[in-house]
């Protein structure tokens, strides 16, 4: 495969709703362009993972998607809606259909973790403070923390749990899409493989569209659908696992064929032979304590 033929990759399933589109996206810092006509397509019912070097604008892009940050020209549609178009209150709406877990999990560090969970509520939902206490508490038990988190500070927590408590965060508005900003990050390999997990088990039981900027390898073979790669400020890259392998790509074979790509090439190698490993269909998060 040529580098112009990566970058020409098309993702599957082609005839999917488009949830995130992004076309001809610049944004810029200064002189520095970040994204230079940026393209990029997420389907619906998707985990796609985002990939690319160090300040290449990852995060940029995610918040831009956001409206976080300011483009300097293009277009971004959400669910079909042209974000700049819409008024106000319609875009208010919208924000309401997704759900955000940053790097640092980015918890009010003078809430519990259980008003950290109220506050989405707070802000766009009428309903009893009764009602909230039950729907926290339910979220907690979707990403496996323990009752007694609930009235603890984010300084109270272990790394993991601090991770656990911003998704149940991320999801108080029962949200379709949601982002993930490196989700594993600063977590031991036995607990990013769990959080992985906990990941796939909720997009499939909740149907979640899911955007995941990361650059664990791990995380794009056990858990994504496609992945996306970006360098030089567009999208060099779009397909499966093995659309990457396969790349001759330079950046892409810098990343995938590297000393840390090699084990997971190896990975893919021993189960050709056998059969392809299953999602257990009845694994549920487990509590975990500090």
């Amino acid at each position: 495969m040529s580098a112009s033929a990566a970058a020409q990759l098309n993702p599957t399933p082609q005839a999917g709703e488009i949830v995130i589109s992004v076309r001809d996206l610049v944004v810029q810092f200064g002189s520095h362009k970040v994204m230079d006509g940026l393209d990029l397509d997420v389907y619906r019912g998707e985990v796609l993972g985002f990939v690319g070097g160090s300040g290449q604008g990852k995060s940029v892009l995610t918040r831009t998607i956001l409206g976080l940050v300011q483009k300097r020209s293009g277009a971004i549609r959400l669910f079909g809606q042209d974000r700049d178009a819409l008024a106000p209150s319609e875009l208010h709406a919208l924000e309401q259909r997704w759900g955000v877990l940053f790097q640092n999990g980015a918890l009010f560090s003078g809430l519990t973790v259980k008003q950290n969970i109220q506050m989405p509520m707070r802000e766009n939902r009428d309903i009893s403070q009764r009602f909230m206490d039950e729907l926290a508490m339910l979220k907690l038990e979707f990403v496996g923390l323990p009752p007694d988190a609930a009235d603890k500070l984010p300084s109270e927590l272990s790394g993991g749990m601090v991770k656990r408590a911003a998704l149940a965060r991320a999801l108080a508005l029962d949200p379709e899409l949601l982002f993930l900003d490196e989700p594993t990050s600063g977590l031991d390999p036995i607990g990013a493989a769990d959080f992985d997990e906990l990941i796939a088990t909720l997009q499939k039981t909740l149907g979640l569209t899911v955007f995941m900027v990361t650059h664990d390898l791990d995380s794009l073979y056990s858990i994504c659908d496609r992945i996306a790669a970006l360098a030089g400020g567009k999208v060099i890259g779009a397909g499966s696992i093995q659309d990457m392998l396969a790349s001759d790509e330079p950046w892409l074979r810098a990343y995938f064929h590297g000393t840390r790509g090699s084990r997971l090439i190896g990975s893919i190698d021993r189960r050709k032979g056998g059969e392809s490993p299953q999602r257990d269909e009845t694994w549920k998060p487990a509590p975990i304590s500090r």
